[in-house]
């Protein structure tokens, strides 16, 4: 089967069903995503941060395809902001994955507190663009007003703004700025892996009755049902797993379609609780992480 494409606003396609491998072991990445591949995805998206670039590059060799079959994004992590420090993650990067040419780089936060430095990252992303080194650029967990500061100091609006989106937290105000600028939002934890009620407890989206009532008119699982939410509502999504089962699953959502009841149901399931950091906390400080050489 092949999956559908997103256009960019660059013109560049990506595919609507991608493969993440956050925290998944270096020594499971390369495994889980021959997996992926096999089974049909064609868009990697890893981290520098992850420390699983090598395994995502040793399983895009192994795998037979060629380098244009694969969609590979990858990010910027914190302690790598500024011109010069960002020109050169994009060298660990493409190092580490083995690759010339990123089909999608992005950073990975921004620095709420030391903006200039996120905006000196977000230009050497520009400089790569420009040489043809990376063919899009974009951001991640920027909120409304940190685009807002990056549009006004920057030239290239981003082509993704990768955030968490899942039932219980929506961030429907952020999803409809990204789109209001031609940035297409890309979902981080699209299933909700552990997510939390508006009083603080933990639960998860794929024991929600709602979810699963919908799943069971469809003869589908819960995952599947949310994926299909994501896509029918314009976004790119990106599980994860490393189990091919789960791997297959997740990559079953393209003949089947939810009611315009089934998708507002789902909405209605928004508590407005993020389970990831918030934006606002991110610093050099309490973040920081040191990314080493290829």
């Amino acid at each position: 089967m092949t999956i559908p494409n997103f256009t960019l606003n660059n013109g560049v396609e990506i595919p609507a069903l991608g493969f993440g491998v956050y925290q998944t072991p270096p020594a499971e990445t390369t495994s889980a995503v021959e997996s992926a591949l096999a089974t049909g995805y064609r868009h990697i998206d890893t981290a520098a941060v992850y420390g699983n670039e090598r395994g995502v590059g040793e399983a895009l060799r192994r795998s037979g395809l060629s380098r244009g079959e694969v969609f590979v994004e990858t990010k910027v992590w914190i302690t790598d902001f500024g011109y010069e420090a960002t020109l050169h993650a994009f060298d660990k990067s493409a190092g580490k994955l083995g690759i010339e040419q990123i089909d999608l780089l992005i950073l990975h936060q921004a620095l709420p507190g030391e903006f200039d430095r996120t905006v000196q990252a977000y230009r050497a992303l520009e400089k790569r663009y420009a040489d043809g080194r990376v063919r899009a650029i974009g951001v991640s967990n920027f909120m409304p007003e940190h685009l807002t500061r990056l549009f006004a100091e920057t030239e290239v609006v981003p082509a993704v703004n990768q955030i968490e989106v899942h039932p219980y937290f929506r961030q429907s105000a952020l999803l409809a700025a990204d789109t209001e600028h031609g940035i297409l939002n890309q979902a981080w934890s699209p299933i909700g892996g552990i997510t939390f009620y508006r009083d603080g407890s933990a639960g998860s989206t794929l024991d929600d009755p709602v979810i699963g009532e919908i799943a069971a008119a469809h003869g589908r699982t819960p995952a599947q049902v949310m994926l299909r939410w994501h896509l029918q509502q314009g976004r790119q999504v990106i599980p994860k797993s490393v189990r091919p089962a789960r791997i297959a699953e997740n990559f079953a959502v393209f003949d089947f379609d939810l009611t315009t009841a089934q998708l507002d149901a789902i909405d209605a399931l928004d508590t407005g609780v993020r389970g990831g950091p918030a934006p606002a906390d991110i610093t050099r400080e309490n973040f920081g992480v040191e990314i080493p050489e290829p």
